[in-house]
Order: structure tokens, then sequence, then C-alpha cells
């Protein structure tokens, strides 16, 4: 299977926005309807939700929700608030040598990813990252050097929260520390459980991990997987292979301490890069983010791509991902 990746940037959402809404609305709305319009919340308790705990970015939304077409559905959608259970794989980890940097490996589903890399100033702020749910965030820098990555907690519930997307979106528009990060993550509610894990360009980097049902959990692990402090769902452990990542991932920052090249070529062979994409588990990129430089690199056993925040060129590229079976269609 190919996938095309585009590189995007509009400072203001625009024209190029609502292209990128039109080509994956009809997708988005049937895995966001998959379960019955009644179980999404309606719109005016999502929009009140949305301004409850994360207020700055109602203008956007709303900007968002006028170009989209003003539709409820899609307006219910673009809250992110309470969407269907969704969940993916992932490794991520803090170089501590000079300069500091956040590598990680995405791992979900080829037919399932957006394939967009979006660099905006939507809020007055350069932001660069991985785009997901049209306008949320699965890993992304901005320009005061903060950059932040999720992994799935590998946890069953569900419950009143956002999609983490939005809440990656919100740090990098609002927040220029990892402390502020931090205290947004225990502030504003997940639906589901997740790792974040949070570098600044001051070195300072925490991890936190997030769920709908208890507490958040801040640490200083510089590295995580698919699981919070244990395995909580042994059938996901085995499928995403989140124990055995973690062991391989705690040896080469021990290993490769003094060598960030070599760590970030380890994700890119196994156990850290995985080719289970029959499983949805695949990885489809390795991203490397340098806040002290502000760039962002994606990587594949044999090819890269460069996005440096400053002097970013927009382009498409084409990635092969094999023994995966199907349509291209992106289902959700």
């Amino acid at each position: 299977m190919e996938r095309t990746i585009a590189a995007i940037s509009e400072a203001v959402p625009g024209n190029k926005w609502q292209s990128l809404f039109h080509f994956h609305w009809p997708a988005y709305r049937r895995w966001y309807l998959s379960e019955g319009a009644a179980v999404r919340p309606l719109y005016l308790s999502a929009r009140i939700a949305l301004r409850q705990h994360m207020p700055e970015l109602l203008p956007t939304y709303d900007h968002l929700v006028e170009l989209a077409g003003g539709g409820d559905i899609a307006a219910r959608f673009l809250t992110l608030y309470r969407p269907p259970a969704y969940m993916r794989g992932c490794s991520q980890a803090v170089w501590t040598g000079s300069p500091q940097i956040l590598v990680r490996n995405y791992d979900y589903s080829p037919r399932l990813f957006e394939g967009t890399v979006l660099h905006t100033a939507w809020n007055g702020r350069w932001v660069v990252g991985t785009s997901d749910c049209l306008w949320g965030l699965v890993d992304g820098l901005n320009q005061d050097g903060l950059t932040v990555s999720l992994s799935f907690g590998g946890r069953r519930e569900v419950g009143d929260g956002f999609g983490v997307p939005l809440l990656l979106r919100y740090i990098l528009e609002f927040c220029t520390t990892t402390r502020e990060a931090v205290e947004s993550l225990c502030r504003i509610p997940s639906h589901m459980s997740y790792n974040v894990t949070v570098l600044d360009r001051q070195g300072d980097y925490k991890t936190v991990f997030i769920a709908p049902d208890r507490e958040p959990q801040v640490t200083g692990l510089a590295m995580t997987t698919n699981h919070q402090q244990g395995v909580e769902w042994d059938q996901h452990a085995r499928a995403s292979a989140t124990l055995e990542r973690e062991r391989a991932l705690g040896r080469y920052l021990t290993k490769y301490a003094n060598d960030s090249f070599r760590l970030v070529r380890a994700f890119l062979r196994p156990p850290l890069y995985s080719t289970a994409y029959r499983r949805g588990f695949g990885t489809l990129y390795t991203a490397v983010y340098c806040p002290q430089s502000l760039n962002m690199e994606y990587l594949w056993p044999r090819d890269s791509w460069h996005f440096p925040l400053a002097g970013f060129v927009e382009g498409a590229r084409s990635v092969k991902f094999a023994q995966v079976p199907g349509s291209l269609e992106i289902l959700h």
C-alpha cells in the first residue's frame, strides 16, 4: 500500500484547511456516527465543554466550523468532545544529551492515517506537527521550543473528556514550557488513557499518564510505550508488544546515552519499528523533534523528510507500507 503524506502551511485556517476538511470529512463522518448520532454529545453541550476547558480555542473552532459549512454533525465532531473510542501503538523517548531531542514512532494502521503535516500560526504562535481529526495533533513543536508527543495508555476505559489530539493542539498553541503543558494536561479531561511526553527548550521533560477515570500521574520518565504504571489490558499489550518495546527502549537509552544518532536509528529497526500493519500497529513514521533548532524530521528506514519551523516547505511524499491489504480509504 502507498499513502501520500502532505506538508501544508497555512498561517490562518482558510482554503487549504477547507480542502482538507472536504477530502477527509466523509470518512470522519462515518467514524463519528459509527455508534449512532444519539450517542455523541449534542452541539450545545459539546461547545460548552470546549468553552469550559479550552476557551482560548473557541475563536479558532468557530472559524473552522464556518469553513466546514456550519453543519451540526461537523460542528459536534470538531469539538472532539467524547468521540468514539480509538487506540494506537507508539514508542517515544527523550534523549537527554546535547541538544536534547524527543523521538517517537507512530504505530497505527496506514488506512486510518490522515497523512498531513500542518504548519500553522492559528493563534499567533507557529506550530508544526502531525495532524489528526483535522485540527488535533499526535505530535508537534511550537516556536518556543516546546514539543509534545502521545502514545496510547493501554486501557479500555472511555469517559467524559476530549480526544487527546485536541489537548496536544491546545498545549502547542498556548503553552511555552513543560510546566505549563503539564498543568494543562492535569486540568483538561481526556476521554481515554494516554501517555503524553513533553520536552521544552530549557531541557525540562515530563511524561504524564492521563485517563478518564483517575487522576493524572506526572512522572519523570524519559520513555513510554503503551501501558502506564503496569499492563492493564493483556490482549492489547501482547498485540502491541508494549513490554518488549519498553525493555528495548530502556537498553537503548543507556547504551546510546552519548550517541543520539544511534538512538534514533534504533527506532528504525525491530522491536521498536513494527510491521504489524494488519493488526493496526505498524510504524507509519519515526519523528525527531529538536527544541533547540526548532526542527522536526520524519524518518523511514530508507528515506527522510525535514520540516524546519522556519523555512517550512510544502510538498507531498508517497510512502509504501508492505503487506497491507484493502482500500486506501480512511475509515477511522
